[in-house]
């Protein structure tokens, strides 16, 4: 049951995501509940609302901006979708938690930010998985020196691709989607709040497959037109002066999908999944000579997304700095989308954003209620 005065939010889009966030709203995070939702499919709008017993359903996007209960627009579209719906929230006078990535193109990012700072409204979103009490753990190990001064790091997120599982694949591979708009936000975000901002990147993209066909239910047998690039390499400097490189692709044959690494001039760390919560950590330091699995020491190791638009949500109240900020979104987005600018370019591209680390999570005394 939710005790004091809750932050009221207004979902638009009750797709796939949308059930743990519903679910975490409900049952995790005190502070924050779900006032209305809607969606262009009626149907799953309704079922939201009788699962979850919302109190409202909204026709239309536009109803849920207009409603003076609602305090933040969480933005569960798709990538494309997220410029529209968060850039008319922020027209209205909402605060906006978004889905990743912040918004499809740079150039549709730097309206976004303009709206916000126009507005002095919050802007923010997914992903908060460095939040969880992987990356914190990850953090504190940094920070506290356990691999001396950090000199690099690699990221990996290797898959064939959606069109084998997913019900509804095609927007992978069309425009705001291929695998660093949809995997590099949790890798990008992850690696940024443990070795700080990146000043620029290099990157080389190419699309493998000018076609891809669907083998799932219920489209199966769909082929796919392939607008975006598939296989993308990068390296990126961080202001730091550790140098990292990330590598992601929805064109190739493996048996895991993710590696994520930090070199330090007295250690390695294997960082967890970022795309996950949880652990494991392994911590290699000379001494030994060998890999040991480090304890998790800060809480939300399961699925707890809705975990930053909580944080959001404590912000407005008590005016402290957010964790998931325009500042970190769009700083992610402008590093994502340069690999391509610099690809076509054939050169180092500088990053102009600049980002600084918040605050690290504090273990609370109650869960689902945020320092």
């Amino acid at each position: 049951m939710k005790t004091g005065k809750t932050v009221k939010i207004g979902i638009v889009g009750v797709g796939a995501i949308s059930g743990i966030y519903l679910e975490n709203i409900t049952n995790m995070f005190q502070e924050i509940e779900v006032l209305g939702v809607c969606d262009l499919i009626r149907e799953r709008a309704e079922a939201a609302v009788e699962k979850y017993n919302i109190p409202k359903l909204y026709e239309t996007m536009y109803d849920v901006f207009a409603d003076p209960e609602v305090d933040i627009v969480l933005n569960l579209t798709r990538p494309y979708e997220h410029f529209g719906v968060s850039s008319e929230a922020l027209k209205a006078g909402k605060h906006v938690y978004s889905e990743k990535p912040l918004a499809a193109t740079l150039e549709e990012g730097k309206e976004l930010v303009r709206l916000a700072q126009e507005k002095g409204l919050m802007l923010g979103g997914a992903p908060d998985t460095f939040m969880g009490a992987g990356i914190q753990t990850c953090r504190k190990l940094i920070d506290s020196g356990f691999i001396g001064t950090p000199v690099g790091s690699a990221a990996f997120m290797i898959c064939r691709g959606h069109e084998s599982w997913h019900p509804d694949p095609e927007f992978y591979y069309k425009h705001g989607g291929g695998p660093m708009m949809d995997m590099g936000p949790y890798y990008v975000t992850a690696l940024i709040n443990l070795l700080g901002g990146v000043s620029a990147v290099t990157g080389v993209t190419k699309t493998s497959f000018a076609q891809r066909m669907i083998t799932s239910q219920p489209k199966n047998g769909t082929v796919i037109d392939v607008d975006v690039p598939t296989y993308v390499t990068g390296i990126m400097q961080y202001e730091s002066g550790a140098v990292g490189t990330i590598f992601t692709t929805f064109d190739v044959h493996y048996d895991s999908q993710a590696r994520l690494e930090v070199y330090g001039s007295e250690g390695t760390l294997i960082v967890p999944d970022p795309n996950g919560f949880g652990g494991p950590i392994k911590l290699l330091r000379p001494e030994e000579g060998k890999y040991y699995e480090m304890p998790l020491t800060f809480g939300y190791a399961g699925n707890s997304r809705a975990l930053g638009l909580a944080d959001m949500a404590k912000s407005l109240q008590t005016g402290r700095p957010c964790r998931t900020t325009y500042q970190q979104t769009y700083h992610v987005l402008e590093v994502m989308t340069g690999f391509q600018r610099s690809s076509d370019a054939g050169r180092t591209i500088a990053i102009e954003s600049k980002f600084e680390r918040q605050a690290p999570m504090v273990n609370g005394a109650l869960k689902g209620v945020l320092d």
